[in-house]
């Protein structure tokens, strides 16, 4: 049975739907199953591992029933991750969703007919606190929260964590915080190391020992639809997204190809 992952927060520019990509893939470099299914209209999980969804498919039909989620799953280029690629018409979807009944369970229900197939289910939320966020969290197993190095990185995490506590208080008891990730570090800031303290505080345990840095080629690699660890194995951004795998994995990650070197 599968272990599904919501990664979650509502603020933009966080490193959000950098860690999806970038996670599934490792995930399944390390022989892990993996499906990615991206639930931010804007689709950028999907463009990120240069899947082209046009007149496929998405998990807006499979939500909306209009096609079985296994009808809306895609093998990408890379070894075992699959996707559930999403478009503008997701946008819609949060309207839709309100006269559903059960509205804030129609992904968790999707997914329960695949979720034996795969080892990993990373799921992308939206930028947002609205229904389709809520449908991630009802749906996830654990939650990974990434929080950008910057001054206002705990601004509105407090309203995410508000969020869990009710998803967990009426739905969904049984979901916890897989962890809180650092992203954008830039150590040569006195900054970066008072948010580092102050989100480690915060979270205490909660929060992974990696830290994601800023890197240029972490930026670029969404352009040409690669993951970075198929972009630049050897930069600074795949070596933290690789520690961060092994976090997740709670194992040493013994990639199936000689792309990855630490």
């Amino acid at each position: 049975m599968g272990k599904i992952i919501g990664i979650c927060n509502q603020k933009g520019g966080t490193g959000k739907t950098t860690t999806a990509i970038n996670l599934s893939a490792l995930l399944g470099l390390a022989g892990k199953k993996t499906l990615l299914i991206d639930m931010d209209p804007q689709g950028n999980a999907t463009s990120g591992v240069g899947f082209n969804n046009q007149d496929k498919n998405s998990i807006y039909d499979a939500i909306m029933g209009k096609a079985s989620i296994s009808e809306s799953i895609y093998p990408t280029e890379w070894p075992n991750l699959h996707i559930s690629p999403s478009d503008i018409s997701l946008t819609g979807g949060e309207v839709e969703l309100v006269n559903i009944e059960n509205r804030e369970m129609q992904l968790q229900d999707k997914i329960k007919e695949v979720k034996d197939d795969f080892s990993y289910i990373i799921i992308d939320a939206p930028p947002s606190l609205g229904l389709l966020t809520v449908n991630v969290l009802v749906a996830s197993d654990s939650l990974i929260i990434p929080v950008q190095c910057e001054y206002y990185a705990l601004e509105g995490i407090s309203k995410l964590v508000n969020t869990i506590e009710l998803v967990q208080e009426r739905l969904k008891p049984s979901l916890d915080i897989e962890g809180v990730l650092l992203t954008m570090g830039d150590f040569r800031t006195r900054l970066t190391l008072q948010v580092i303290e102050e989100v480690r505080n915060f979270f205490q345990k909660k929060t992974f020992n990696v830290i994601v840095p800023r890197n240029i080629k972490l930026a670029e690699a969404p352009s040409f639809g690669k993951p970075i660890c198929f972009y630049d194995s050897g930069c600074v951004g795949s070596k933290a997204y690789f520690n961060l795998a092994q976090e997740v994995l709670k194992e040493r990650v013994e990639t199936e190809q000689e792309t990855i070197e630490v």
